[in-house]
Parts: C-alpha cells; structure tokens; sequence
C-alpha cells in the first residue's frame, strides 16, 4: 500500500481534509494534493503528518489511542 493511501486512510480516521491538513502543515492545498498524487514526501513530512494527527510514524502510522496501524 502507498503511503499516500496510508495517509488518506489516517485522515479519514482523524476526519481531517485536506485543506486542514495543508494548514496544519503550513503549506497550500495544492502542494499536498501534489505529494499525494506522486506518491513523494520526506520522512521529516510524514513525522509531522503523524504528529499532527496523533499518531506515531514508524514507516507505518500507529494510531496512540488504540496502536491500529495504518
């Protein structure tokens, strides 16, 4: 599974859109609408993706509340 998936499936769980995230990450819609496409983000990005949705980035998300990973 791609990491973009992994990450819409974090956001659907969070019920955090795209736009919030974005905001979260300082950066524009666009952008990470961009990365998503292609499938590319650092790791340091997919660190605080996780942190932003609470969760722990381990090549995988980890959810805190219930360890489901993702």
């Amino acid at each position: 599974m791609s990491m973009s998936k992994k990450i819409k499936m974090l956001m659907l769980e969070r019920e955090v859109t795209q736009i919030q995230l974005a905001g979260k990450l300082g950066t524009s819609l666009s952008n990470l609408a961009n990365k998503l496409k292609r499938d590319n983000f650092s790791e340091k990005e997919l660190v605080q993706i996780a942190k932003i949705l609470d969760a722990t980035f381990e090549g995988r998300f980890v959810l805190n509340d219930t360890d489901r990973s993702i």
